[in-house]
């Protein structure tokens, strides 16, 4: 899947909860200076302005297949290498990197063993192969709030929990039938405070991911209905979502 919406918009809906996880996912693949490291699936730049501040823009490469993504990381990333690819094809030779890092996109792959795999590839033998998820099969997720209430609203099961890695032991499972050694699972954690339920609410009208897909095919009625229902789940403002991503490393 990938997401043909604006960055501002991304920004407005994942980018609040997805900035907190960055400097967790550098540490856990242990990112440091004079390293050459590469961003899967970049979006915007959220991660990949983690690794610059870490190594240095010139030893930061970043791939995304989402035209709208390449030209803000571009804008906001003038000296990275960002390319417009999938996590499936990376444009680079094998062993080119010491670390190879995919923030929340493995569950949006079209091939997630293929990526994890290409990801193994252009990794140096011995460097680190790391990616996390959110939580959604545990309901751990920033979006878990909003999809409760759409399936109690919903005949359907809508949501995100059934994407690879969404549950616990997924990633591991994944980076061993790569091929990847030394293979480790934790959790990441995030805590965002919203000041009112319109700023929580607002950025699903957006169209970004299957949430805003979602939200986006419904009519004007149900639309409003899933609004107030999720008011009604919610605390009153101001509230903190609190949330939990499964993160995996490996060597390559």
């Amino acid at each position: 899947m990938t997401f043909a919406v604006p960055a501002d918009a991304y920004d407005r809906f994942m980018g609040r909860y997805s900035t907190q996880l960055s400097a967790q996912l550098a540490d856990l693949a242990g990112v440091h200076g004079g390293q050459r490291v590469l961003d899967i699936g970049c979006g915007p730049g959220a991660l990949t302005a983690e690794l610059v501040e870490r190594v240095g823009a010139s030893a930061v490469s970043a791939v995304d297949p989402s035209e709208p993504f390449v030209a803000a990381a571009r804008e906001r990333h003038p000296d990275v290498e960002v390319r417009h690819a999938s996590a499936e094809e990376l444009p680079f030779p094998d062993a080119t990197f010491d670390a190879a890092l995919a923030q929340l996109v493995v569950q949006f792959m079209s091939d997630p063993g293929a990526g994890v795999v290409e990801m193994r590839r252009v990794t140096h033998p011995g460097g680190v192969v790391a990616a996390c998820v959110w939580d959604h099969g545990g309901g751990g997720g920033p979006l878990s709030p909003f999809w409760q209430a759409a399936r109690e609203l919903d005949g359907g099961r809508p949501g995100e929990s059934h994407g690879v890695g969404a549950n616990a032991g997924d990633l591991a499972a994944l980076f061993a039938s790569a091929g990847l050694t030394a293979v480790e699972e934790t959790a990441l954690s995030v805590a965002v405070e919203h000041p009112t339920f319109e700023e929580w609410w607002e950025p699903y009208e957006l169209g970004v991911g299957p949430a805003g897909s979602y939200v986006g095919g419904l009519d004007p009625e149900r639309r409003a209905a899933l609004r107030e229902h999720c008011r009604t789940r919610l605390p009153d403002p101001p509230f903190t979502i609190a949330a939990r991503a499964w993160a995996a490393r490996g060597l390559a």
